[in-house]
């Protein structure tokens, strides 16, 4: 799952997409502003969210890819 921080109401679905179970979601185009480094730290370790980087680089974990660096 993607979720942009383009309106306001992202962040009750990121609570409810939280509350539901879902893991694996990116963030983004940027971390909004009450993400500090330690709530990113926890929702990364408890939850598996991360900040969206490089398109092709995103799509390819979502899909479950091998990644060549």
């Amino acid at each position: 799952s993607v979720l942009s921080w383009m309106e306001q109401k992202a962040v009750s679905i990121l609570w409810s997409l939280l509350a539901l179970g879902v893991k694996g979601i990116y963030l983004g185009p940027v971390a909004p502003a009450w993400v500090n480094d330690d709530i990113m730290a926890v929702l990364t370790k408890e939850f598996d969210i991360r900040l969206i980087s490089e398109p092709k680089r995103d799509i390819d974990e979502a899909l479950g890819a091998t990644i060549a660096l």
